[in-house]
């Protein structure tokens, strides 16, 4: 396996980057309700990220820096990238969140990963216009990892997936393994292997040969 690529809110990180966003306009509760139901399967995940995005509108460029600010990653996070990047195998964050986020809770922790595949809040006049922009709002994380395996010239047979909710079930359909991280109950069907920690996930990319 020398691809592997991961979701990231729920995943790789226990913050979800909408709610935080959403505390910073009190609108953390309808966030946290719309990101349930999509990541239950109960809405169209594309449907469910507008829905939150349009709650954010007119929040200051500075209140969601703040926010940005807050996302790290979780326990043991760090040590698997740093170990993956270590070994030569080539990592990957496919997320519907947004990559300013994903950055700062790389930097913060001095990991990076070699792809990041996220999405994007437009600005206007200094504020959030709303709306939202990116790869993985209609697109989805199976074609993402079909394109970057193909560009690592990796066979989908030799690519990884860690994902936990319904948005992750494409790339998690398609990976040579599929692994669960706390999945839904929607997505536990389409894994392989469940964990719960991180390291349970380091010691089953070691069983597998990953690293």
């Amino acid at each position: 396996m020398t691809l592997v690529a991961f979701d990231f809110d729920g995943t790789l990180s226990d913050s979800e980057m909408t709610v935080l966003l959403g505390e910073q306009c009190d609108a953390a509760e309808q966030m946290a309700a719309i990101t349930e139901r999509a990541m239950n399967d109960e809405i169209a995940y594309a449907e469910s990220l507008r829905q939150r995005c349009a709650l954010l509108e007119k929040l200051p460029v500075s209140a969601a820096e703040a926010a940005f600010d807050q996302v790290v990653l979780r326990p043991g996070a760090a040590d698997v990238l740093a170990a993956l990047d270590e070994a030569g195998v080539h990592t990957a964050i496919l997320t519907g969140g947004f990559e300013r986020g994903v950055r700062a809770a790389l930097e913060t922790e001095g990991v990076d990963v070699d792809d990041l595949v996220a999405n994007r809040l437009p600005v206007a006049d200094g504020a959030l216009t709303g709306g939202v922009e990116g790869p993985l709002i209609e697109g989805t994380k199976d074609r993402a990892l079909e394109d970057l395996a193909a560009a690592a010239d990796v066979p989908l047979s030799e690519t990884v997936a860690v994902g936990d909710g319904a948005n992750d079930l494409p790339m998690l359909e398609v990976a040579g393994l599929a692994i669960g991280f706390e999945p839904k109950p929607a997505v536990e069907p389409a894994c392989d292997v469940v964990v719960k920690s991180m390291a349970d996930l380091q010691a089953v990319l070691v069983d597998e040969g990953v690293f």
